[in-house]
This record gives C-alpha cells, structure tokens and sequence, in this order.
C-alpha cells in the first residue's frame, strides 16, 4: 500500500460546503487527485474539549455548529461513516503519551470536517474519525501528540487538518476584502517557515512576532495544521493551494507527500 498524503485545508466560510466557487472546485479537484484512502482521520478547528477525544459512533451525525446562515447549509447532512475501530486503533497511538484517551460516541461531525470532506468525497463513503483539540495543550505538545498519527499514513489512512492560519474575525470586513499588511506578511512568514521544514517554530506561533497575535487571536484555527505538518516525512513532496488571504482570513492550504497541482 503506497503512503498516503496529509492535507490541511482552509475551510474559511461554511458556506463554501455548498456554493459554486473556487474552494468549492479546488476541494473537489483534490480529493480526485489524491490516491483513495481507506480510511480519513480529521482534526478540526471546531472541536476543542479538555483532553483527547474520538468520535467513537458508527454513525455520527452532521452537525451544524453556526448560525445565520441559510436553511439550504443548516439541510446539508454528511453520513459518512464512522469507524470505532479505527478509533480504538488511534487511542492506542496515542496512549504512550496521552493514556486517556476518550471515545466520544455521542459527538458527530462538525462543520470544520464536512464542508471540506464534501467537495472532496461527495458520495460520504468513506470511514472517517475526528481527533479534538484539546485546548490545555501548548503548540509543541499537539506536534508531539500528532506525530504519533504518521503510521497511520502507511495504512492508507488520510490526515485531514481544517482550519484557517490567519484566522481574525474580529477583524474581518465581509464586503471589504482588502488585505492589512500584517495579515499578507504573517503568510507569507507561515509559507517560508513551511517551506524550510522549520516545525519547532511553526509550534511556538506565539514567538512569530507582532503580527502572531493578530493572525491567531486564538489558536483553534491554527492547530491543525501542526497536525499535519507532524505526519510529513523528510522526503516528502510539497505543494500549496487556494494560498491567498481575504480581509483578515488566509485560505492557504497544503499537501504533504504528493506533488499536486490543483
């Protein structure tokens, strides 16, 4: 079984889960792209709990975690299905360094994994797991956590970050799109750092300079990519997409260990 990649994607608006737009269309050339996994394991900016969680249902159900938004998203279910196995199989990756790890059998799938997964695999067909954030954790100790997924990788299991690197909605203009300076360069610090395999300090974002606390104002959104970047391989390939910032929101997104260009 050939390695699979790792992906993290900006989700940004949840209504790119429905709407004819260029993310919409990238995520489906995406999920074309890659090699079909037998399994995805996601961890999204809209999970945070104390501690490590796992959905743990057969069958988790979509959940819409937002409001003000049209009745046309709050209709959008996603029933793909879960996998306790795999679950149970990843609760014991992580348990030399996280010995509990809890299995979530009421928790379904949010947004942050949906909207994403849907334009990547529109049939739901696919067994998927959501891994939590747990919010007590430092940068460093989420890389070391998530490094502990990369097996996972040779197994034909997809690792999906979601979230967004510059990720400010205080101050987000919706109908000014206009990028501040310190958005545009904080990227552009992300994508060098990215680029020079410099994961120490990605995982002390707070250390970025003065422009870290205005692109992650918290740090949910910003997470999950460490948990890809965690999985790469020094071998691997490297390629970005949908990499632009809007207003004070960044879409930049990224694969690891395969060459695509979408």
């Amino acid at each position: 079984m050939h390695r699979m990649p790792a992906v993290f994607v900006g989700h940004g608006n949840p209504m790119n889960a429905i709407e004819d737009n260029r993310y919409h269309a990238s995520w489906q050339r995406l999920g074309a792209a890659l090699p079909r996994p037998r399994a995805i394991v996601c961890v999204s900016a809209h999970w945070e709990t104390r501690g490590v969680y796992l959905t743990g249902a057969s069958r988790p159900e979509t959940i819409h975690d937002f409001y003000g938004f049209p009745a046309e998203l709050f209709a959008v279910q996603y029933p793909a299905p879960g996998d306790p196995v795999l679950a149970r199989d990843v609760a014991g990756l992580l348990g030399d360094i996280e010995p509990r790890v809890h299995l979530d059998a009421g928790h379904g799938f949010d947004h942050g994994m949906w909207s994403v997964l849907r334009g990547m695999y529109p049939a739901a067909d696919i067994p998927t797991i959501q891994l939590s954030l747990d919010a007590t954790r430092s940068g460093g100790r989420h890389y070391e956590l998530a490094q502990r997924l990369a097996p996972l990788r040779d197994e034909g299991v997809l690792i999906v970050g979601s979230g967004n690197i510059v990720h400010n909605l205080g101050l987000f203009r919706f109908h000014d799109r206009t990028v501040p300076a310190w958005a545009s360069a904080f990227q552009r610090q992300v994508n060098e750092l990215i680029e020079q395999h410099d994961h120490a300090a990605l995982c002390r974002y707070e250390s970025l300079g003065e422009y870290a606390a205005l692109a992650i104002p918290s740090a949910e959104h910003y997470l999950p990519l460490l948990y890809v970047l965690a999985a790469q391989a020094d071998d691997d390939a490297l390629s970005f997409f949908n990499d632009e910032v809007a207003s004070s929101l960044s879409m930049t997104s990224l694969i690891v260990g395969q060459d695509v260009q979408l």
